[in-house]
């Protein structure tokens, strides 16, 4: 579980997609979905000499003629029981063969490389007799008339049969012409038949052996014909026998050498593996690593075997002999945690044989890669990204020896920077205790200082250009680097201001290095932004102006003149009044109550009688029953 773990967090489970793509046979491909790092120092060195010939051969001679085998281990299975091949089993047997003799070829031809693996072709024997009758006896598919003189001869009477048959319903289609609906003969189950015509069924004796779909036409096998097509089927039942009898006898001979077949096939599967390895090699253009098992990690211009080679900037790399793990510091897409998946992929590499990606390459066997990168949220167990993070932290710890390798990402992030930093150098300790050679980034600087004065602990950092704010991608050992957040900001428009009081929170007790804040606007340039245009507010009409309403008798005060209210109170709380046929708009303010319309007029009363003119109301009058183009009515 924690290889797959690890191999999913670096990537490797892509290498091994590779390396199945590569291989052909299924035994190739599930052994590489098994593959992980060896624990014995004497196979993994083998190991990797085999995939260094291989890719020996492939530089040198070109690549093997390995084929997949499909359906062998299905067809030597019925073989092996007794049973009986078909013709396209027994071909495809003698396809195999014929790949297996040029494989052997092959690596003849390579042992003048030098090379162990080639002597594998000493190994292959050569099935030469089976594969020659096979081919002999099998074309295309089918049984060859040659594969035996009685089948020739067998076939030749079909031949005859066949021809006697056809002339003579020939004869008999002309002679009956009349009673038949064609004028060609019809082969229906086998036999050999008339069209005749449904109304003539009487006129031609034989068997009726099918009928058209209409009905119209029978199939008839004349009764003259009826001693040939006996003849006939029973020159096919011969053929039949004989022809199993030929496959009996393949099967046969090919059972003879099953054991001799299954070892040629294990040959073939070994060395699918092996060249797969070689050609990853080929294609990454890879070199053999040292191996060690001193806890010693060198690399001279490593690139991560899945990135684009253009975009890819070659890492130096070392850890261990006196230095036990690297706190590798620097600001976010610097290049950190890409260093990390590039050592720990590369390790997992050399560590199940395979050629790694760099110009020089020392690398110690581990017994177990363990590492933490990336997210780590886990929603299902409803835990936080750094709870995730230390549970599986601590995880790691309960499995590290001296002979493991530990890969940490943003170690102690996720929570309050104090607590998370004291746990980090906590983490780290214990890695430190148990003596494994152990990896790790961070932003704290609290775990820079630790990383200064803990014995076999180095600090590096992954450079950057303030100028440009792009990672260079380059480790420098043994320097610690900065977030570049402050730099980061400056180059983003970040005024003198805001600038000394994020640096006086970040470091109270250091003064501010000028070039900080040279160049920088004493305050944020602000720039013109669209404004959101309010919805009028609704003064609500007094109590008092709602008071008035139509055709009530009022005041107009300070004058004490009488009038009479036209409209009610509009949004300013003026009310249109009407004195001697005159209108005007007072402040409701201004009015005090009289006598309420109510007791004046009847309920229904029509007030435009009172306010409107003679003119208007007669409009108003014919606008109500129909519309009248052109009549307007002016409100005052």
């Amino acid at each position: 579980m924690q290889n797959q773990k690890t191999f999913q967090l670096l990537e490797f489970d892509q290498i091994i997609e590779k390396l199945k793509e590569y291989s052909y046979t299924q035994k190739a491909k599930e052994q590489f979905e098994q593959l992980i790092p060896y624990l014995s120092e004497i196979e993994l060195r083998i190991k990797m000499r085999e995939t260094t010939e291989a890719r020996i051969i492939l530089d040198k001679i070109g690549t093997p003629p390995l084929i997949s085998m499909k359906q062998i281990d299905k067809i030597l299975a019925i073989a092996e029981k007794g049973g009986m091949l078909s013709a396209e089993e027994l071909e495809l047997i003698a396809v195999t063969l014929k790949s297996m003799k040029r494989l052997k070829n092959f690596l003849d031809h390579a042992k003048g490389l030098s090379v162990g693996i080639a002597y594998l072709a000493d190994e292959i024997i050569d099935l030469e007799e089976t594969r020659i009758e096979i081919e002999r006896c099998i074309r295309n598919g089918q049984i060859d008339d040659y594969a035996s003189s009685d089948l020739k001869e067998i076939r030749r009477s079909i031949a005859i049969t066949e021809e006697k048959l056809k002339n003579k319903a020939e004869s008999l289609l002309q002679a009956n012409k009349k009673w038949c609906n064609e004028d060609f003969v019809a082969y229906k189950s086998g036999r050999i038949c008339l069209p005749v015509k449904k109304s003539a069924k009487n006129k031609i004796q034989g068997s009726v052996i099918d009928q058209s779909r209409s009905g119209d036409t029978l199939f008839i096998e004349p009764t003259m014909l009826t001693k040939l097509s006996e003849e006939l089927d029973q020159l096919k039942t011969i053929e039949e026998n004989e022809e199993i009898r030929i496959l009996y006898t393949l099967t046969a001979q090919l059972s003879d050498g099953f054991e001799i077949f299954m070892k040629n096939k294990k040959i073939v599967e070994e060395l699918d593996f092996i060249f797969a390895k070689g050609k990853l090699s080929l294609s990454l253009q890879a070199i053999e690593p040292h191996l060690n098992t001193n806890q010693f990690i060198y690399l001279k211009q490593a690139k991560h075997p899945l990135l684009p080679k253009e975009k890819c900037i070659p890492l130096d790399f070392r850890l261990g002999n006196g230095l036990q793990g690297m706190i590798i510091t620097g600001p976010n897409t610097g290049g950190k945690t890409v260093c990390l998946k590039t050592v720990g992929i590369i390790s997992l590499m050399a560590g199940c044989g395979l050629h790694v990606p760099c110009q020089e390459a020392d690398i110690s066997m581990h017994n177990q890669i363990l590492c933490d990168i990336g997210d780590g949220q886990d929603l299902a167990q409803n835990l936080s990204t750094f709870s995730a993070h230390l549970s599986h932290v601590m995880n790691i710890l309960k499995q590290t020896t001296q002979e493991t390798l530990v890969l940490l990402d943003e170690l102690g992030s996720g929570t309050d920077p104090t607590e998370g930093m004291g746990i980090a150098i906590a983490i780290l300790e214990e890695l430190r205790n148990k003596r494994c050679l152990f990896l790790a980034t961070t932003h704290y600087p609290e775990v820079k200082v630790y990383a200064e004065e803990a014995e076999e602990i180095t600090n590096a950092r992954m450079a950057f250009d303030r100028q440009s704010l792009k990672p260079l991608y380059t480790l420098e050992i043994g320097k610690s680097g900065e977030s570049q957040a402050l730099y980061l900001a400056k180059q983003l428009g970040m005024p003198q201001c805001m600038m000394l009081k994020a640096y006086q929170q970040s470091y109270p007790q250091q003064k501010i290095d000028p070039e900080l804040i040279q160049g920088t606007k004493e305050k944020i340039q602000e720039i013109a932004v669209p404004k959101i245009i309010k919805q009028p507010i609704q003064k609500e009409k007094s109590q008092v102006a709602n008071y008035f309403k139509r055709g009530d008798s009022v005041i107009i005060l300070p004058e004490k003149k009488i009038a009479i209210v036209c409209q009610e109170a509009n949004d300013k709380g003026e009310i249109l009044v009407q004195r001697k046929k005159e209108k005007f708009l007072v402040n409701h303010k201004r009015l005090k109550l009289k006598i309420p319309a109510s007791q004046l007029y009847p309920p229904d009363y029509d007030f435009s009688i009172i306010f409107d003119r003679v003119e208007d109301r007669k409009k108003r009058h014919m606008m109500e029953r129909k519309h009248c183009e052109g009549n307007e009515i002016n409100l005052p």
